[in-house]
Order: structure tokens, then sequence, then C-alpha cells
């Protein structure tokens, strides 16, 4: 087979070593723009299992690397002044332009043909003359370009900017994160030892901060100058290097996330970079490279055609690079946004750090560092004023809001049962409430509960506007305040124009057959064509609705609740004030985010003072509405906190979505928590995250990371009341007061559990 490869880095000098050792008769030719020493960057960053890998593929190439790797297993942060070390990790670097020496020289000894200063600017007669064409060129690939409309490449410029740089500083202790406030804004490095006498320095910045020091205008020596002196108390006196000379400018760039739709076109397939990019700050990039050359050659000589080899290839690979590029880009934007946690005391701030990418959980960093782990929960403890700091994960924390002081910061998200009976809970939500009581959490929500018959969702649907609702009501209170030490929240609200539907189980959201009631919204919008147009609410409607509240409110106070929640997400009626594509008012509730959140205010304002000024209240929002700029954004969601936060709400509970059928959510493991991060960390506002929460160890970092104050968790309450207790059980936490008739119960699950750890080598 006659192949060509466009791109001399580590992709492509490695696809030609894996072709040529399957089948030494391949004629293999790797052409590269740049001289053999011309490289972009200093170190690399690979693991213990890629080297597995390249030792499985090819035992030659791979001892020649280990031989030159420099290990580290901790990871530095400076922040503040204060240096925060961890241990466990598990690092190895190598140079770049050291590993395309040894590829190089690898390649040649196989017979694979190496054309340097070879200028590509069209694959096209490459691929006319060869049967396999591989293009390996990089972030810009010009064969990616040729075939657009093939390959149908996804480019996010990201915002950052950074520039690759090295010194002979030592940083052969630790992988090294430093962050220094200057007079235009902050700057970071990342810094590794790759050899002996060398280190790379990446130095980045926002794009406002890198305007302001004039950067773009200045010479890369001009560049590095600024860094020296910006990092001079890290660099020990010595200089920073650059080995991009071939590159004009001063070679600060900005990171592209590239993502082809496809891979291949004809005998033409994109590899590395050209294909998809992963960020430089969790470190996969050659290890993408290299795992997808090995897979690739295989492919080719296991499967009858060239293009199943393509086909296969990709189903392969694609899984795995989207696994990697998720984790990059999770860590990047914390990277981008990394001016919100300045203010986290630099135990939080190396923590959040260290779980950027969410590939290191709270348990897997206990397996890395206990040591450093265990002081870190014992701080965690300790700022939230429990009597004992030591050997409790975050989630057994307690927390205090207003007068309430909750046990822990696991809380039972409301969710609707649709059990009601003409507005009446039922011995069904007695049942459901009290055991979930019994469970563990330190807070048990309601569902919402509605202000009128016309304000609930369904038939189904609970309210506080009868005096047998009431009883009901105060019956279970009554329970979980006498038999638990759980605390329980009223959320109460009113449907608006997603009223008058068929229940849960049914079909979600549309009319019911008959008996439909009217509805009210701030606008005439419908849900969807097939549901009713509401009224646009008027005044009178406004004040109605507003008593309804206030005397709800006084109804769940008699009842005994400890704290309330007013529901102005997922397009019920205040959901539709908020919401740009609900709210199409002309008048001062319509058009600017003050307006539109004005009849939601004056709602908890009327609420605020009826409700005992001891007892919190919370406020659940839809942060995205996902249909972009013409709804409400993650940004504007700030700002609806701000104006929750400055009229006395105690925390924001942070949900998303649900606000149109034009939604476009991207769903995934603790999807909607970056926005209670994002509200948490730039107002100071107390936040309660919610979305795909289900393990013990989500729960822990989003706390541990201050990601959030308490943690809803929905569906694992459904299939477990008692998650909290087995989630105690799981953790070794025996601090977890279970009721007394269960502690035979108790007992045994601990015994259990200490037992399945001594068999697997735990203990």
């Amino acid at each position: 087979m006659k192949v060509a490869i466009l791109g001399g880095g580590p992709a492509g000098l490695y696809f030609a070593i894996s072709m040529k050792l399957r089948d030494a008769a391949h004629d293999v030719t790797v052409y590269e723009r740049n001289k053999p020493d011309d490289t972009f960057g200093w170190g690399v960053v690979l693991s213990d299992e890629t080297l597995d890998n390249l030792a499985e593929n090819d035992p030659v190439s791979a001892e020649r690397i280990r031989q030159h790797f420099a290990y580290w297993d901790d990871i530095a942060v400076i922040h503040k002044g204060v240096r925060t070390l961890s241990t466990g990790h598990g690092f190895c670097g190598i140079g770049r332009k050291r590993l395309l020496v040894l590829l190089q020289e690898r390649a040649r000894e196989l017979g694979v043909n190496l054309a340097f200063e070879t200028e590509i600017d069209d694959p096209r007669p490459f691929m006319a003359q060869n049967d396999l064409v591989l293009a390996a060129d990089g972030l810009n690939s010009r064969a990616r370009g040729t075939f657009a409309e093939v390959f149908k490449p996804d480019i996010d410029m990201r915002k950052c900017k950074f520039v690759w740089l090295g010194t002979h500083q030592k940083f052969d202790d630790a992988f090294t994160f430093i962050f220094e406030k200057t007079e235009h804004g902050l700057v970071w490095a990342h810094a590794y030892q790759f050899d002996d006498e060398t280190a790379t320095f990446i130095v980045e910045c926002s794009q406002e901060t890198w305007d302001k020091f004039g950067f773009g205008a200045m010479s890369q020596q001009e560049s590095i100058a600024v860094c020296e002196r910006i990092f001079k108390n890290h660099l020990g006196g010595h200089a920073l290097m650059t080995n991009a000379n071939h590159i004009r400018g001063s070679a600060w760039i900005n990171f592209p996330r590239v993502l082809c739709e496809r891979w291949s076109h004809e005998n033409l397939a994109l590899m590395g970079d050209a294909a998809a990019s992963a960020h430089f700050s969790i470190g996969s990039g050659t290890k993408l490279a290299l795992e997808s050359a090995i897979a690739l050659a295989e492919y080719v000589h296991t499967e009858p055609t060239l293009q199943e080899a393509f086909e296969k290839y990709e189903d392969a690979r694609r899984l795995e690079v989207l696994r990697l590029q998720s984790a990059a880009r999770n860590s990047l934007e914390w990277f981008e946004e990394v001016e919100r946690y300045l203010d986290l005391d630099p135990v939080q701030f190396n923590y959040s750090l260290l779980t950027r990418s969410q590939r290191i959980s709270h348990e897997n960093l206990r397996l890395r560092d206990a040591e450093w782990l265990s002081g870190a929960e014992a701080w965690f403890q300790h700022q939230a004023g429990a009597d004992s700091n030591v050997g409790r994960a975050p989630m057994f924390a307690p927390y205090k809001l207003r007068g309430l002081t909750l046990k822990n910061r696991i809380v039972v998200s409301p969710m609707a049962q649709y059990k009601a009976v003409d507005g009446a809970p039922t011995d069904w939500h007695f049942v459901h409430y009290c055991e979930r009581a019994k469970g563990g959490a330190g807070l048990v929500y309601i569902e919402m509960t509605c202000v009128s018959p016309e304000g609930r969702i369904t038939p189904g649907c609970p309210g506080f506007y009868k005096p047998e609702h009431e009883t009901a009501w105060k019956r279970i209170v009554d329970f979980v305040h006498n038999e638990t030490d759980a605390k329980i929240c009223a959320q109460i609200g009113h449907s608006g124009p997603k009223g008058s539907t068929q229940l849960g189980w049914e079909e979600m959201d549309a009319p019911l057959a008959n008996d439909n009631w009217p509805l009210l919204a701030a606008s005439a919008v419908a849900w969807s064509d097939r549901n009713q147009t509401p009224k646009a609410m008027d005044r009178a409607d406004m004040d109605m609705v507003r008593d309804q509240f206030v005397a709800s409110v006084e109804m769940a106070e008699r009842c005994g609740f400890h704290m309330l929640e007013l529901h102005c997400a997922h397009g019920y009626l205040l959901s539709s004030f908020i919401s740009p594509l609900t709210n199409r008012r002309q008048d001062e509730y319509g058009g600017s985010l003050e307006n539109r959140m004005r009849y939601p205010l004056e709602i908890f304002h009327a609420v605020r003072a009826a409700w005992p000024d001891d007892k919190p209240i919370s406020v659940r929002i839809s942060a995205n509405d996902w249909v972009g700029d013409a709804g409400v954004t993650p940004a504007e969601a700030v700002e609806i906190a701000r104006l929750l936060q400055q009229a006395g709400v105690d925390i924001c509970d942070v949900s998303a979505g649900q606000t149109t059928k034009e939604a476009r959510p991207v769903y995934g493991r603790m999807f909607q928590t970056p926005f209670s991060d994002r509200i948490r960390n730039e107002t100071g506002m107390a936040t309660i995250a919610v979305g795909n929460i289900y393990e013990p160890d989500h729960v822990n970092s989003i706390l541990m990371a201050g990601r959030a104050d308490l943690v809803c968790l929905a569906r694992p309450h459904l299939a477990d009341p008692y998650w909290t207790l087995h989630a105690a059980v799981t953790l070794c936490d025996k601090g977890v007061a279970w009721p007394d008739p269960y502690l035979p119960g108790r007992d045994q699950a601990y015994r259990l559990a200490e037992r399945a750890d001594q068999m697997t080598g735990k203990v």
C-alpha cells in the first residue's frame, strides 16, 4: 500500500511507524512543512496507561520514550501567596522536540520516508497518487479546510490567550499552577518539568487582560520580558524562552476547540488536532493522537476495505474523543472564568482546580491523597460550624439559613406526585414525604403546591387554598417534626400557561381531554399549539394572585413548615414573567429584565411580609432557557439572582429549562450545576444545585468546590427514600442518625459494608 501522511507531528509519525510494523512492504512517506527540529511547544504529558498502549504496539519506541520521561506525582497550586500541594496524581512528561526526534529515528529505521520543508496546500494530488492519505496537519489543517463541506468541522475559538514558553527554572517536584494578580488583571501559568534542565511554562490570561498589557503589539522578546516580570518570584532568576521563532508576532494564540462530524473522505482520513482537539490544560492531545494512530493502523489491516477501516476507526475513537473533549471543555471553561473563584479560600480554590474537569471525583481524590483531602474536609466542616470537624464528607456538614439549621446538605428535591384529590394531599403524600424525612436528608421539599384551583398544573396537584388542605399538610409536617430531625420546605407556585394538563404519567404538558379551566400568564402565549392561550394578566388579576400567594403562605406557616420556596421556574406563572420568550408585555412588567422581574418580586415582598422573619425563603429559577440569546441566558440568570439577593431572598434554587418547547438542553452528569456555580461565585448568593446528581461523589465534589451550598436529588430519592443513610454507609460515616426502630438494620448495614471492604482489600 502506498501511504502519504500530511503532517510530521506525533500523530503522523506514529501512524507511519504503526503501518510499517504491520507490513514492512508499505511505501510510507511523511510530508512536513517545517524543519525536523521546528516545534511549537515545549513538553507533552502522557500517562502510564498511554505508555502501556505504546509498548504493546511498538516496544522499541516505547522504551526509548520511557527513558526520557520526567515523572512527578504532585500538583502545586500557588494562589494568594499560598502554595498548596497534593500528591498521588501520577504524571510523566517528555520534551515535544525530543519526542519528535525519537519518532523520526524510529520511522527511518522502519523504512519510512521523511520529507521536510514541504508545503501542502491541497491534499487532492496526494489522494490521486496514493492508496491512503492521512491528514495529521494540525489545528489549522488545510486538508480539513479543502473538504470542509464533507468533514463539517465545528471550530470554537476559546476566550483566553496563551503563549507556550520554556524555562530552566526547576519545577521537577510538582505540576505547578501559579496565579498572579497584576495591574491589568489575572495572569496564570501552567508549569511542569520535562527533562533534567527544562520545564514547560504556559502563560495564559483573559482577552481583556491581554489587550490591556498590549501583548498584541509586542515582539516575542518584549512579550517574554513582561511575563518574566509577572512571574519573577517563581522563576528564581531564570529566563523564559521561546522555541517559536519561526512564528511571526508575539506567538500568543487562542485555543480552537475542533470537532469534525466526519473524519474520512474517499481515501483520506483525519487524525490528531485536524479531527479533534483537546485543551492543553488536561494534557491529552498527544495521547489522543498516538492512540488514534494505533487504532487506524490496526483497522486498515484487519478490515476488508479501506472504507470499512475508516468507519471502524471513527466509531471506535469518537466516543473516547468526546469523553476527553468534555473533560477538556470543563477544564478550559474553569480557567476562562477563573476570576470568579479568586475569593475562595486557598483550600477550596485548590480543590476546585483539581476537580475542574470532573475526571477527578471526591473519592478518587481520596485515593490519590487521603491526607490532603482529610484536611480539606476538616476545613469545610470548620467553616460550616460543625461541632466535630474530623472524618466527615462535606455532604454531612450542617448549614444555617436565618433561624433554620439543617443537619446536612442533602435536599430531597420537589417531585410532583399527581396523587392529590381536589387539591388535598392524601395518604400517598403522607407516606411519601414521611419516608423521605426518615431517610436522613437534611431538608425535604414538598412538590409545587398551588395557590388556587386554577393555579394547579394537573387535577392531581395539591394546593394551599382550602381548610382541608391545611389539615392534611399539617398531619405530614407534624410527623416530620415529631419523628425525625429533618426540616421540611413548602414550595408554592401557580401553573400559569402550563396549567390544566394531564397527569405526569399520561401525556406530559398536554391539555386535559375535557373540563379544562381558564389560564393566566404574563402574556397571551400558549405553551404549544395544542394548549389553550392564557389570558394576559391585568392589574386586577395580579392583585388577586398576589393575595392568593399570601393566603397560601399563611396556611403553610400554620402547618409548621420550616422554610418556603417560590417557584419562579419551568414556564409556570412567575417564570412566564421572567423569560422574554413568554413575556411580551408592553407595560412596566415587560421588556427589560428589571421590568420582567417586577411582578415576581412583588409576590416575593408580599410573601416575605407574611412569613416569619426567622424562617428562610428560597426562589427556584430557570437559569437557562436553552435557546441562546432569545431567552434567559446563564449570564442573565446571574442578574436575576442579583435582583433576588437585593430583595432579600436567602438562597437561589438553580434549575434550568422547561420554559419553552423550543429548548435544546445539553444533558449530562450534573449538567445544571455550572449555573449554580456561576451564580454563587459571581454574586456571593447561596445556591442549591439540581439536575442529574445521583452519587455521593457528585454531592461532595459540588459542595467542596464551592459550586453550591445545598444539593437537590430527585430521582435517586424516588428509587431510594433512604439514599442519605445508605450514602453514609458507603462512606463509612457513622455520624448520621437513624430512626431508633431501625438501629439493628443500621448495624447490619455497616457490618456488611466493612466485610465487603475487607474482602476487596480496601481496609
